[in-house]
C-alpha cells in the first residue's frame, strides 16, 4: 500500500526553513522526517555525472554511516540518485525533494519511482511544496533547490559545470548562510569547474567523510555506533590499515576467493567497509 501524502503544519516544517527569506507556505510529506537533532546534508551534482563523481559521492556518504545525519537530495538522475542510494546502503536516513508533486502518478523522474519506494520502505521521506498531483516543469526545479538548501545545515557539491543547475543550489546555500562543501576535481575536468568557482569564494574542499563531520562538529569516538566484529572481520580490519584493492585483500586473508567474497559482501551490507575507486576501505 502506498505511503499516504500528508500536509504538514508549519510548526512541523524542517526547522531551518524558517530562517530563509522565501520559505514555502505549504509542504507535503510522504514518510517520516528525522528527529530534530539530526544534521541535514544536501548532496547535489550533475545529472551527467562522471565515474569519479559517482565514486566520490558513494565514498563520502559511506563514511558517514552510524552518525545522526540525513542525506537530502532531489531524486534526479545522476548524483542525486547516487546520493539517495548510498545513504540507503549506509543505513542513513534520506529525504528526497523532487521537482514534482508526491503522487506516484506524477513523481519525477519516472525512472526513480522504485527508488522513491525504497526510500520510504527504509524509513525516509519525500517532501515537496507542490500540490500532490502537480507535474514537474522547468520553473519547479529552482523552487525545490531553495527548499533543499534552506532546510539543510550544509550543502555538498559533487560535480557542477559552469552552467549547471547545481550552482543554483550552491548560490542559495551561500545566501542562506549554510556551509558549502565542494569535492575537488581535476583542472581538466569540466564537471569540476562550477565547484571550483565557489571554492575560490570560500567554500570548503572535501576529501573524506571526516571533513564533513568536522563541519557538523561530530567526533568519531563520541558518536560512532559500536559494532561487534567476528574474528574473521577483525582479521579484515587488521589488513585494512590503509585502503587496498579487493584481490590484494583476498590474498592477504589466505582463504578461498568464494569465502572471502561472502565475508566482504556481508561487511559491506553492514556498512563496516566500502569499496570505491577500486579499493576497499573500512568505515569504522
Amino acid at each position: 500500500m502506498p505511503v499516504e501524502i500528508r500536509k504538514l503544519s508549519k510548526n512541523n516544517f524542517p526547522a531551518l526553513l524558517s530562517e530563509i527569506n522565501d520559505p514555502p507556505s505549504t509542504l507535503y510529506l510522504r514518510g517520516v522526517l528525522p528527529p530534530p537533532e539530526t544534521k541535514l546534508l544536501a548532496v547535489v551534482g550533475s545529472r551527467r555525472m562522471s565515474r569519479y563523481g559517482q565514486d566520490a559521492c558513494e565514498h563520502l556518504i559511506a563514511g558517514l554511516a552510524g552518525y545522526p545525519i540525513s542525506i537530502v537530495s532531489g531524486l534526479a538522475l545522476g548524483i542525486d540518485g547516487v546520493a539517495h542510494k548510498a545513504a540507503l546502503a549506509a543505513g542513513l536516513h534520506t529525504i528526497a525533494v523532487p521537482g514534482s508533486g508526491l503522487s506516484e502518478e506524477v513523481l519525477y523522474p519516472r525512472a526513480h519511482l522504485t527508488l522513491s519506494r525504497d526510500i520510504l520502505d527504509a524509513g525516509g521521506a519525500l517532501l515537496s511544496e507542490m500540490e500532490p498531483d502537480e507535474h514537474a516543469a522547468p520553473y519547479t526545479f529552482p523552487k525545490r533547490n531553495r527548499i533543499m538548501a534552506g532546510m539543510s545545515h550544509a550543502v555538498l557539491i559533487i560535480e557542477a559545470g559552469l552552467k549547471s543547475g547545481t550552482l543554483i543550489t550552491a548560490r542559495l546555500a551561500t545566501e542562506y548562510n549554510r556551509e558549502l562543501l565542494i569535492v575537488p576535481h581535476s583542472i581538466f575536468s569540466e564537471g569540476g569547474a562550477g565547484g571550483h568557482l565557489f571554492m575560490g569564494l570560500g567554500a570548503k574542499p572535501v576529501r573524506n567523510a571526516d571533513d564533513i563531520l568536522d563541519v557538523f562538529d561530530m567526533k568519531k569516538e563520541e558518536t560512532k555506533k559500536s559494532v561487534e566484529l567476528t574474528p574473521e572481520e577483525e582479521r579484515v580490519f587488521e589488513i585494512l590499515s590503509a585502503p587496498i584493492p579487493r584481490d590484494e585483500l583476498i590474498r592477504a586473508l589466505g582463504v578461498s576467493t568464494g569465502s572471502a567474497n561472502v565475508l566482504l559482501t556481508q561487511m559491506e551490507i553492514r556498512g563496516i567497509i566500502t569499496e570505491s575507486m577500486g579499493e576497499i576501505r573500512k568505515n569504522i
